[in-house]
């Protein structure tokens, strides 16, 4: 048999690096604080890219771990460990504590509030950290003693993100998230009843296909108004059939307060929404696009049938000068184990999952925006597909890493590797907001990602550096692009999407919902609206396609949602709601968009 010098050289160099890894350790041990910087990022590196089984921990190449050696004042020893899990994110942290008499490793999941402008190392007094911000640093006592009372005093509270230090940190604690009905009856379905995963989709098929459908009536918009120039401040409108340019809707079960809306939206225009700045919505029917488009890239698109063509989408942009954009997971969803979707031969029986990884521990996801931004939290809307639907069956792309599951980020921790070939929106450390598909060579912005999360392939992609894209080569194959939907390629359901557009120096984030559609109407509407790139998220129902914006009136926030009947994944206490993602943890992940200061009200987009 002959073997690869590539492999002999791998686990030759895996060896080196345990050995380099165990000489840290015991240099840490011995001659106290000292940062793993000169020799830990090569070990690191090997650790994330092996195939073996590793630790949620051992996935992230960029951390820095500094350990000391303390004394409580009664005379116990110990030892103390700080690892920064992405030092350039700076954002989340592991703390650890090891007590001679005590069994087990303590380990606290803590964030910084505020990582652009506060820094947390080890305090040199051993019994807390020290935190500067602004250039005054400040000790914050954290294990007086061998209790640890502080630290067990704040994971005791309930509270998913419990203040430290008067607030300059927030312990993360495990909370349960909630579940909605229809999502706690499918997970019963599939996790208990031979068969459940066939009787959900059947259920889907026959009762769901087009249970959202909108279907509005049409009215006459005012003169010209789908033909006149678009404002350099809004977002470029669809391209129309000249027909269709002098036609509006009267919404059913549009949610949001937008401007003029009582007397119907111009199809392809864009309306902003009341009390906000740089927000607007805008509709469309499939059927309404210019037939230019409508003809173009015939090979990567199938032909629009009668139910989707006339369904009204909704669309709503974010002007990415005035936002920036955020992730989180759901306390469950998604999983870091295997999809189940796999090949069988690219299930590796060693590994708990794809990365090798199948839980999130020591880490904790708390599914909730975090306090410290609350109040700049302008929306919130529903993520991409949980774990058992994120990976390829059919395809070139089942046929390599595993499956291709599809990765995630949050506050720069990898908890699912990014996957080549996916359709990725991601977050610079700078703030900068991207989506593309992802490359081997677009690993090298991994120390730089605050956030990412992929999704499927892409259902616009990039025909230049400039200008609008072009329909994705795999949005007309249903097995190829993981579209979802019935075994026969039945693909029209209730959808989301997320596109990026560029109006001159302007950059809008664009969430589209589609009431009943294929990825070819998705792809299409995208098209029609300029988009340089799409892509798909989640879809079959509201809680799946939720979306919300928030507004401040008079001291109270007021929640809006896109479509009326999203309202009841929320929960509501006489006239009050307290909107999903931002009052109360949910287990699904989803993106929020955040109010940026008038001061930093500039932005790039990739």
């Amino acid at each position: 048999m002959r073997v690869s010098p590539r492999l002999i050289m791998s686990a030759g160099a895996r060896r080196i690096g345990v050995l380099l890894w165990a000489a840290a350790l015991c240099v840490s041990w011995w001659f106290g604080p000292r940062s793993f910087a000169e020799w830990g990022p090569a070990t690191q590196a090997l650790q994330y890219s092996s195939d073996s089984p590793k630790t949620l921990l051992e996935l992230q190449q960029f951390r820095r771990t500094t350990s000391r050696a303390i004394v409580d004042p009664t005379g116990r020893r110990g030892t103390v460990t700080f690892i920064e899990l992405n030092p350039n994110i700076n954002a989340w942290y592991l703390l650890q504590l090891l007590w001679e008499d005590q069994a087990g490793l303590h380990t606290y999941h803590l964030e910084n509030p505020d990582p652009r402008h506060v820094q947390v190392t080890l305090a040199s007094s051993g019994v807390g950290l020290s935190i500067t911000p602004a250039g005054r640093g400040t000790d914050c006592v954290l294990w007086p003693d061998h209790s640890n009372a502080p630290l067990e005093g704040a994971r005791n509270s309930g509270l998913p993100y419990a203040p430290l230090c008067e607030g300059q940190l927030y312990l993360r604690t495990p909370v349960v998230g909630t579940y909605t009905r229809l999502e706690q009856m499918t997970n019963f379905l599939r996790d208990h009843v031979w068969g459940g995963d066939r009787i959900v989709n059947f259920v889907k098929d026959q009762f769901f296909r087009d249970h959202f459908a909108e279907n509005p009536a049409s009215a006459r918009s005012a003169p010209g108004s789908g033909t006149s120039d678009t404002s350099a401040r809004e977002p470029l409108r669809a391209q129309l059939d000249i027909e269709a340019a002098g036609t509006a809707i009267v919404p059913e079960h549009l949610g949001l307060d937008v401007a003029g809306a009582e007397q119907g939206i111009p199809l392809g225009r864009w309306l902003k929404v009341n009390n906000t700045e740089g927000i607007y919505v805008s509709a469309i029917r499939p059927e309404s696009i210019a037939d230019t488009l409508l003809s173009s890239f015939r090979a990567r698109v199938a032909n629009l049938d009668g139910v989707e063509s006339n369904a009204v989408d909704y669309l709503v942009a974010f002007d990415l000068q005035q936002f920036d954009l955020g992730f989180a997971l759901g306390t469950d969803h998604p999983r870091l184990d295997w999809s189940g979707r796999e090949l069988p031969e690219m299930h590796d029986e060693r590994l708990a999952g794809p990365d090798g990884v199948g839980t999130s521990a020591p880490l904790v996801r708390n599914g909730i925006v975090s306090p410290a931004v609350v109040a700049q939290t302008a929306a919130t809307f529903a993520g991409g597909f949980k774990r058992e639907h994120g990976a390829f069956r059919y395809g070139e792309l089942a046929r390599q890493n595993h499956g291709s599951h599809y990765g995630f980020i949050e506050q720069g921790t990898v908890f699912s590797k990014l996957q080549p070939g996916l359709a990725t929106v991601y977050v610079l450390d700078d703030g900068t907001v991207g989506l593309k598909t992802w490359t081997r060579e677009d690993d090298g912005l991994l120390p730089r990602l605050r956030h990412a999360r992929q999704n499927g392939v892409a259902l616009i992609e990039r025909a230049g550096d400039e200008g609008p894209g072009i329909p994705g080569p795999l949005v007309a194959q249903w097995g190829a692009g993981n579209w979802s939907g019935s075994a026969d390629e039945q693909l029209r359901s209730l959808r989301a999407g997320l596109c990026l557009q560029r109006n001159g120096s302007r950059r809008f984030l664009i969430y589209g919902y589609f009431s009943t559609a294929t990825p070819s109407a998705m792809a299409r509407v995208f098209q029609a609206y300029q988009c340089q790139y799409a892509m798909h998220l989640d879809m079959n129902a509201l809680e799946h396609t939720y979306m919300a914006l928030y507004t401040r009136q008079e001291g109270r926030l007021v929640v809006q949602h896109l479509i009326e009947g999203m309202s009841e994944v929320d929960r509501k206490g006489g006239s009050q709601i307290a909107p999903r993602f931002l009052s109360f943890p949910d287990d699904r992940d989803f993106f929020y968009l955040l109010r940026r200061p008038a001061s930093e009200a500039t932005q790039t987009v990739r």
